[in-house]
C-alpha cells in the first residue's frame, strides 16, 4: 500500500511538479483525455468514409456545414443552460450526444452518405455541448496557479492523441478488409466516450444563477473596438478552416490512395505543430503578438501556392509541415489576446460565458460561409479550373485577422 502511494506521489510530481491538484481537475484532465483519444482515432476517417462511398465533394460539404450549423445553435442553448441549469449535466450531454453519433454511424454502415445531415447535427450537437461546458469548467476549477499546468498538460495529450490516433487508425483501416477497420475504430471511439459519460457522474455538480445576455457582447456597433476586432478575427478564421479542415483530409487520401497515407501524415504534421505549440507558447513575448499573428498568416498564405494547381502526396506532404509551422505562430498569439480582451471586457466576470459564445458563433459563421462558398463553386463551375482559384482565395484569407487586431491595445 505504501509503495502504490510513493508511484502516485512520483507520478504526480513528473507531471505536475509540486503543484497540488484538485481530484476534480485531474478527472476534467481524464475526460479530456479520452475525448482528444476518441476523436483523434475517428475525426480524420469519418470524411474518408463518406467519401469512399459517395466520391462527391457536396456530400462531404454537406456532411460538414451541418457540424458548423448546428455547432452554434447548441453553443447558445448550452450557455444558457451553464448559466442556469448545470455545468456539468451539459459537459454529459456533449459526450453523450457524441456517443450516439458514433453509435448511429455504426448502425448506418454503407448507409451512412444518405443520413449525412443528421450525422453532421449529431456531431455538431455534440461538439457545442462539450466545448462550452469544457471551456467553462476549466475557467472554474483551475485556479491563476494551475491554468497553465492544465492547458499545457491537455495540450500535450492532444497533441500525443493527434500523432498517435490517425496513424493506428491508418494502420487498423488498412489492414483489414473492405470497412470493418472502420466499423472497429468507430467502435473503439463509442467506448471511449461510454467512459467518459460514466466518469461524469464523479465531477461535483455545479449548480448556477445569472440571466444569460448575448446580445450584449454579439452586437458590433456597442461592443468596444478590440472585442470587435476579435470577433471579426474569428470570423476570418472561421473562413479558412471551413473549407480546408475536410478537402486536406480528402486530397490526401485520394492522392495517396490509402488510409495508413493519411494516418503519417497525420502524425507528420501534428508532431511538427506540437514543437512549434510549445516554442510558440514559451518564447512568444507579448510584445510581439500582433507581428507574430501577421508572420504566421503570411506563411500560411504562401505554402497555397504549392498545392493549388497540381496535387502530389510529396507536395501536399511539404504543405502540411509548413501549415503545422505557420498555424502555431498565428493561433497561439490571437488565442492568448482573445483570453486577454475577454479578461478586460465589459462585465467580464458575469458575462464571461457570453463572451465565450459569442467568439464560437463567430467562428462558425465564418465556417458556414466558407463551405456554402464551396458548394457554391463546386455548383456553378468547372471543379478542375475553379478549385485552384478558390483554395489560393481560402489560403490567404487569415490575413485579415491581422487587420482586425492590429489596433487592440492592451493596457497592464
Amino acid at each position: 500500500m505504501h509503495h502504490r502511494k510513493m508511484q502516485t506521489h512520483t507520478l504526480h510530481k513528473f507531471f505536475f511538479g509540486n503543484v497540488e491538484i484538485s481530484r476534480e481537475l485531474k478527472l476534467l484532465l481524464f475526460i479530456g483525455g479520452l475525448y482528444a483519444l476518441s476523436t483523434a482515432l475517428s475525426n480524420t476517417f469519418v470524411n474518408v468514409y463518406i467519401w469512399k462511398q459517395q466520391n462527391d465533394y457536396i456530400t462531404i460539404a454537406l456532411f460538414n456545414l451541418f457540424i458548423v450549423i448546428a455547432q452554434p445553435l447548441v453553443f447558445i442553448i448550452a450557455g444558457r443552460w451553464a448559466k442556469q441549469v448545470d455545468r456539468i449535466i451539459v459537459l454529459r450531454l456533449g459526450v453523450f450526444f457524441l456517443s450516439i453519433f458514433y453509435l448511429v454511424v455504426l448502425l448506418l454502415g454503407t448507409l451512412a452518405t444518405k443520413f449525412v445531415i443528421l450525422l453532421g447535427v449529431l456531431l455538431g450537437i455534440g461538439f457545442g455541448f462539450y466545448w462550452l461546458a469544457f471551456n467553462v469548467l476549466t475557467f472554474e476549477i483551475t485556479e491563476p496557479d494551475t491554468r497553465d499546468i492544465f492547458n499545457g498538460f491537455f495540450g500535450l495529450l492532444g497533441s500525443f492523441a493527434g500523432m498517435i490516433g490517425p496513424f493506428l487508425a491508418g494502420l487498423i483501416i488498412t489492414k483489414m478488409e473492405n470497412l470493418k477497420g472502420y466499423t472497429l475504430i468507430f467502435a473503439l471511439s463509442l467506448g471511449f466516450f461510454v467512459i467518459a459519460v460514466i466518469l461524469s457522474f464523479f465531477l461535483k455538480r455545479r449548480s448556477a444563477e445569472g440571466k444569460f445576455v448575448l446580445k450584449n457582447v454579439i452586437r458590433l456597433k456597442n461592443i468596444g473596438p478590440n472585442w470587435r476586432g476579435i470577433l471579426l478575427g474569428n470570423l476570418a478564421q472561421g473562413l479558412r478552416e471551413g473549407s480546408f479542415l475536410f478537402l486536406i483530409t480528402i486530397w490526401v487520401f485520394v492522392a495517396a490512395g490509402n488510409e495508413l497515407a493519411l494516418g503519417t501524415f497525420s502524425l507528420v504534421t501534428s508532431t511538427v505543430a506540437f514543437i512549434f505549440y510549445y516554442i510558440t507558447g514559451r518564447f512568444l513575448s507579448k510584445k510581439f503578438r500582433i507581428r507574430s499573428v501577421l508572420f504566421g498568416s503570411i506563411i500560411l498564405g504562401l505554402a497555397v501556392w504549392i498545392i493549388a494547381f497540381n496535387l502530389t502526396f510529396t507536395k501536399l506532404m511539404i504543405y502540411g509541415v509548413i501549415a503545422s509551422i505557420a498555424y502555431p505562430i498565428l493561433i497561439v498569439p490571437f488565442v492568448s489576446m482573445t483570453y486577454d480582451v475577454i479578461g478586460k471586457a465589459k462585465n467580464a466576470a458575469d458575462w464571461r460565458i457570453e463572451y465565450v459564445v459569442g467568439r464560437e458563433i463567430f467562428v462558425n459563421i465564418g465556417r458556414i460561409i466558407s463551405i456554402l462558398l464551396f458548394m457554391l463553386i463546386m455548383t456553378l463551375f468547372d471543379e478542375k479550373k475553379a478549385l485552384p482559384y478558390f483554395i489560393l482565395f481560402l489560403g490567404h484569407v487569415q490575413i485579415l485577422i491581422y487587420f482586425f487586431i492590429r489596433k487592440i491595445k492592451m493596457e497592464d
